[in-house]
Order: C-alpha cells, then sequence, then structure tokens
C-alpha cells in the first residue's frame, strides 16, 4: 500500500500513524511516499492552521485549500499511490472527479490551545497572539478586544519557536528589530502528534473556540474504484470520528464557505443515535458573529451540517461570509 503525503514533519508523523494502523491490521506492508504541493512550492505560512473550512475547490485561487492536495490528489489519479494522508481540515469540500474520502482513524483532540499563558484571561492588555488561521484570529478579537492578533507562518516548530524569542523582545526592539508574541494559537492535535504536549498552557473552551471543520481528523482519500484501498482503510475507520467528520464538512459545504471564511464546525457524538453539531461565523476582526447547535441523526451527518447551515443563513451568516470575503480581499 503507497501512502502519499506532504513532507512536513506533521505530515509524515499522521501518515506514519495511518501505516502503522494498516500493519497491525495486516493489510500489507505500507511505503509512504513524499509528495509536494503546490502550497510546499509557494511556502505559504498558513502550514499548520486552518483556513476556514473550504467548500469549494479552484485551481485559480492560490490560496484555496486545494494548493494542499493538488499533487497528492494527481498521484492518486496517476496510480502512483494508493491512499492520500490529509489532515482533513485541509481537503477542500470538492475532490478531483474519481476520488472520494474512504475514512478515518479516530480523531485526536480538536480543540484549540494556547501556547505562552496559561490561560487567555492572564494575557495583558494588548498583548500579542500569533496565528495563521483567519477563524482563530475572529474568535480571539471577539473574545478580546484588546488583543493584538500577529499572522504568523510556518511550521510547529518555527512558531513554537518564535514564542520562545519573545523573553528576548527588549533586546531585539534596541537593535531595530521585530516585537515579540505573548502567546500563540496552535492545534491541540498537531501538538499531540509530534509529541509536544509539554508546550500547551491551556485548551481553548471548543464551544466559545469552536474548531475548524475536520480539526484533529486525519481524511483518507482514495481512488472511488480502488476495492483494496476501500477494504484497508474500512478496517481502521472510527465510525464515529468519519461521521463527525461529513457533518462537519457539510456545514462548509452548505455555507458555501471559503479559505477567507471565519468558519468553525465541530460534531460530538451524543449517544442514543446521534451527534451534537456545533457551528461558528464571525467577521475577521470579531465584531460580529453568529452560531448554532443541533443534534441530530448519526446515520445522515450530511443531513446534519447542511440543515446547521439552513438555520444560520437564516440569521444572517450568509451576509457575515460575504462581508468577512469583502475583509479577506480588502487587506489582501
Amino acid at each position: 500500500m503507497r501512502i502519499g503525503t506532504r513532507g512536513s514533519a506533521l505530515a509524515l508523523a499522521q501518515a506514519g500513524d495511518v501505516a502503522n494502523r494498516l500493519g497491525i491490521g495486516q493489510h500489507g506492508k505500507a511505503e509512504i511516499v513524499t509528495l509536494t504541493t503546490s502550497g510546499d512550492r509557494v511556502g505559504d505560512g498558513r502550514q499548520d492552521g486552518d483556513a476556514a473550512g473550504s467548500g469549494t475547490k479552484s485551481s485559480d485561487a492560490p490560496a484555496d485549500k486545494s494548493r494542499w492536495v493538488d499533487m497528492i490528489e494527481q498521484a492518486l489519479l496517476d496510480g502512483e499511490i494508493d491512499l492520500a494522508v490529509h489532515s482533513a481540515k485541509d481537503v477542500p469540500g470538492e475532490l478531483a472527479e474519481g476520488l472520494v474520502l474512504l475514512g478515518a482513524p479516530a480523531r485526536v483532540d480538536a480543540e484549540d490551545v494556547l501556547c505562552g499563558a496559561s490561560s487567555l484571561e492572564d494575557l495583558p492588555e494588548g498583548a500579542r497572539v500569533g496565528t495563521s488561521s483567519v477563524r482563530r484570529a475572529a474568535q480571539l478579537r471577539a473574545a478580546r478586544e484588546d488583543l493584538q492578533v500577529v499572522a504568523i507562518g510556518g511550521n510547529v516548530d518555527t512558531r513554537l519557536r518564535r514564542l520562545s524569542e519573545g523573553g528576548r523582545q527588549a533586546e531585539r526592539l534596541e537593535k531595530g528589530g521585530e516585537e515579540g508574541l505573548d502567546a500563540i494559537v496552535l492545534a491541540r492535535a498537531g501538538l499531540v502528534r509530534l509529541g509536544r504536549e509539554e508546550a500547551i498552557g491551556a485548551v481553548l473552551d471548543p464551544v466559545r473556540f469552536v474548531p475548524a471543520p475536520g480539526q484533529g481528523v486525519l481524511a483518507l482519500e482514495g481512488r472511488a474504484e480502488d476495492a483494496r484501498a476501500q477494504e484497508a482503510v474500512a478496517a481502521i475507520t472510527d465510525a464515529d470520528a468519519f461521521a463527525c467528520l461529513r457533518a462537519e464538512r457539510a456545514v462548509a459545504r452548505g455555507l458555501g464557505a471559503s479559505c477567507h471564511t471565519p468558519l468553525g464546525a465541530h460534531a460530538v457524538p451524543a449517544g442514543c443515535g446521534c451527534l451534537n453539531l456545533r457551528a461558528w461565523v464571525g467577521l475577521p476582526d470579531g465584531s460580529e458573529w453568529c452560531s448554532d447547535e443541533l443534534l441530530g441523526g448519526f446515520y445522515d451527518p450530511d443531513a446534519l451540517g447542511l440543515r446547521v447551515a439552513e438555520r444560520m443563513q437564516a440569521v444572517g451568516a450568509q451576509e457575515l461570509l460575504r462581508r468577512a470575503q469583502e475583509m479577506a480581499v480588502e487587506h489582501a
């Protein structure tokens, strides 16, 4: 089984986990094939953040989520790999023709975490908080309008290193350098998979800081007609994780979200054959937002997600999405 992935430390750790699961399940030896996507080539800073839970895919849009999966999907179509492993939040709503999401292993914690402080409330007034995610930036500003939210790029280690250098801020400012950071926000799942849990200062409440669609989930993509890959993935798929992923992606699809949309969607099993789905949409400056929560059937997660999208549209989510897109273009 040839498993395709990006070459970042996090992506390789994720692919290695899937390979181990396949091996334990006696689905043959797995070979990890590293591929370079368009996002890697242009050095886009959002390597370990989230853009928004995109519901669309466009090869003409350089900021679209497809940049993180394009070459991997092409390798699947060309038969160079048998299975692709993605961070689910990086997967666009529309897949390349002939490809499908086959399943997902058990989810790792989906919450966002604060690194560098023991709580959001403990940060001083005007604190500088780094993130690459428009959703996280919007939610931080909605929670505390005094915060200075700073765009940062690079992988997890690069961001943590920038945070650690904040203690030498005065020295750097004397030399004409840039200001440091008081804290950064990252996905808990990425830190767990990289064995960097010690960097977590606080776990942000997912009710208030609703995670990105698919955060903490590994999406396993393959060819629609590849029965061997489908059988292998079925054996390692966690039904709860895959159902939650489908519900969250349906919200993004139903709202027509783009990579410039501050959108959160998070589903959890609620027992009795149900899922509880929460969604959040806001403006990038955090000045306005709306949210919804709904209980629905585990066996039709797509319908649940679309229903939440409809309910949010009824209270103005579509107008917020339009204005968020305009604001993103103005500041591009």
